[in-house]
């Protein structure tokens, strides 16, 4: 995918004075007294900002942050708890600019924080009045936050439109690269997890992939779908059993090709939900009407981990089991050993499977972590997201 990149503009010298709008992820949890408790996402975003400020621009940064109502504040809904992080972060001051669409002061060598961009009137039916005020603001405009990709908004897609510059930050461009490289030319084989306690949300990704994937595993209420697609009975175990015939169709997608969708052959199980259940370990083939099936079995980990540690590609969106119940966390820390341990190039996303990384201390041994959930999936789904689209239309002139 072919776009204008910000790392290359300021190599090239063509930052230098200029003002540069960066659209940043700063959507940072916060507790009832509004401080800050996971900052992960502000950090994620400095490099981007210290390259302007070293490029000598003047730098203006916006994000949004929660739900609020466009044109209403309210205090919950201020970045400036963002503005203070930041300022410890870049070891100077970043002052917060509210009413700031009309105009913003700021000089080469300065930066700014912009208040809650979704306040603004227009922004999330990406108005183009309001995306041509935006891009009026600054030479370059500079896309990065990932976690917004999928959205046409004015702060993000809009003035890219409009803006004289539009380019792509070093966590976007980074974005794009992983996901490039996964999934547009992967080195084989390709493998693909993709799990969670639904079907149907995920049932166009399965579709997608499996056009695409040389193996692809499903775990969770997914692989309890499956396993009835596949004559296995599961007891009380979350499923769709009317979506059985589309399980049935991704796994005859994936035969037709020579591919696979591995069904697991031993399954733990437990009688209730609930972290101190007693967990027992049965075949597949033997699980009772009152049986939960929680996590795959050691045996079905053990075959699924040593494919992984052959595969060239994989792409990893999901735990397999209950993974925050320790009795039922085995399946997934065998996987992700599996994927920590394998020579592929591996990308994962999505909160649930970036949890289980951090649980298991594997963050070094993931080729890619994405940090958009939604974005992430609907790459997974095939889909060409709207931040890609116009900056690849920017980039062709």
């Amino acid at each position: 995918m072919n776009v204008l990149r910000f790392s290359d503009l300021c190599a090239q010298g063509q930052v230098a004075g200029q003002r540069v709008f960066i659209r940043a992820d700063l959507n940072v949890p916060q507790d009832d007294a509004g401080r800050i408790t996971e900052d992960t996402r502000i950090r994620a975003s400095v490099p981007c900002i210290r390259m302007a400020l070293d490029a000598g621009a003047a730098v203006m940064v916006t994000s949004h942050l929660g739900r609020p109502t466009e044109g209403e504040f309210k205090p919950e809904d201020s970045l400036a708890p963002v503005a203070q992080r930041l300022s410890e972060l870049l070891g100077c001051e970043v002052p917060l600019k509210a009413g700031w669409v009309d105009g913003v002061d700021v000089q080469p060598g300065q930066v700014v924080l912009l208040e809650n961009c979704r306040l603004n009137k227009g922004e999330k039916k990406n108005a183009p009045e309001l995306a041509r005020k935006l891009a009026a603001l600054c030479d370059v405009f500079v896309h990065d936050a990932f976690g917004t990709a999928h959205r046409a908004e004015a702060s993000t897609y809009g003035i890219a439109q409009y803006a004289k510059v539009a380019c792509a930050g070093p966590l976007l461009a980074a974005e794009i690269d992983a996901i490039t490289r996964a999934l547009a030319n992967p080195k084989r084989p390709l493998a693909a997890i993709v799990a969670g306690s639904k079907v149907s949300t995920k049932l166009t990704i399965l579709q997608s992939l499996a056009r695409n994937v040389d193996q692809l595993v499903v775990g969770g209420g997914i692989a309890n779908t499956f396993m009835l697609a596949a004559g296995l009975k599961i007891g009380k175990s979350l499923a769709e059993a009317d979506l059985v015939g589309e399980a049935r169709a991704v796994i005859e997608a994936m035969k037709a090709r020579g591919a696979e969708v591995p069904i697991p052959t031993d399954v733990v199980v437990a009688k209730t939900f609930a972290a101190d259940a007693p967990a027992t370990v049965k075949a597949a083939t033997d699980v009772a009407d009152d049986d939960l099936i929680l996590d795959i079995g050691p045996q079905t980990a053990q075959r699924l981990a040593a494919q992984l540690k052959q595969a060239g590609t994989i792409v990893w969106n999901g735990p397999v089991g209950v993974f925050e119940f320790d009795a039922f966390a085995h399946g997934t820390e065998t996987i992700a050993r599996a994927i920590a341990d394998s020579d592929a190039f591996s990308i994962a996303g999505g909160g649930d499977t970036l949890a289980a990384i951090a649980k298991y201390g594997i963050e070094q041994d993931v080729g890619y972590i994405s940090t958009g959930g939604g974005a992430f999936l609907e790459v997974l789904e095939g889909k060409t997201l709207p931040a890609f689209e116009i900056l690849s239309q920017r980039a062709a002139g």
